[in-house]
């Protein structure tokens, strides 16, 4: 069992799931297979999470670039999602956990919609835990919608462009007030961020691990947070 320092737990994690087609086709099997698997994944961590107390997971669920996967996929994504939340919004209720969204979240189907927009009505009061899932996301496309409803309001004479500062921007951003992650981890080894919280991971510590997504679990989200307490984190100063 990995021990932890219980003062030292990241306050916001941000995950990139990646490696449930590999997981697929390392066993002969549909793409599809590899995101059910994945989703079994989803439930261990946030449940790992509340356990030691990580009070905000973000979770790169569906990127803007992958509406140009093949459209079976992408259906078969969208299904997923909606089984996920119908039957599993227990799990939120379970550990007092608030989902909320990033992204557009408006391209999803109509279904979908619904059935995210409900399971965020009634977990709107718990502040036990933040689970975000990011869907239909994009680092800078976030970053340009911020510019875009800053530009607007400078338009308006609501905003004088010499007071415009890193905290305006920080401000309309998809998630305002949320503290930006302190770890990020990605699976299945690839070592990029994927136009994930371009804004958001400016000082995050990034963590990537071999083991592909449907094989994540709490084990493997504590060896992270371990590597996590063992660095030393600076913000461009000298310690």
């Amino acid at each position: 069992m990995t021990e932890l320092d219980p003062a030292r737990i990241p306050r916001h994690v941000a995950i990139i799931m990646d490696g449930n087609g590999r997981w697929a086709k390392n066993r002969g099997m549909p793409r599809i297979k590899g995101h059910q698997a994945g989703a079994e994944s989803v439930r261990e961590v946030l449940k790992a999470c509340r356990k030691i107390d990580v009070e905000y997971l973000t979770l790169y669920a569906f990127s803007s670039e992958n509406w140009v996967r093949p459209k079976p996929e992408v259906s078969g994504l969208m299904t997923l999602l909606q089984k996920f939340l119908r039957d599993q919004s227990h799990e939120l209720h379970d550990n007092q956990v608030r989902l909320r969204v990033i992204g557009h979240a408006g391209d999803l189907p109509g279904a979908v919609r619904k059935e995210l927009n409900r399971v965020i009505d009634e977990t709107a009061h718990y502040t036990r835990g933040h689970l975000f899932l990011a869907l239909s996301y994009g680092g800078r496309t976030e970053i340009t919608d911020a510019v875009r409803a800053i530009a607007q309001k400078v338009k308006a004479g609501e905003l004088e462009p010499d007071d415009i500062k890193e905290e305006t921007v920080a401000q309309h951003l998809y998630a305002p007030g949320i503290p930006d992650p302190d770890l990020m981890i990605r699976t299945s080894g690839e070592m990029r961020i994927s136009n994930f919280l371009l804004w958001q991971l400016s000082y995050a510590e990034l963590y990537v691990t071999d083991v592909l997504w449907p094989d994540f679990r709490e084990p493997d989200l504590l060896k992270a947070i371990e590597a996590y307490q063992h660095r030393h984190r600076r913000y461009g100063g000298i310690k």
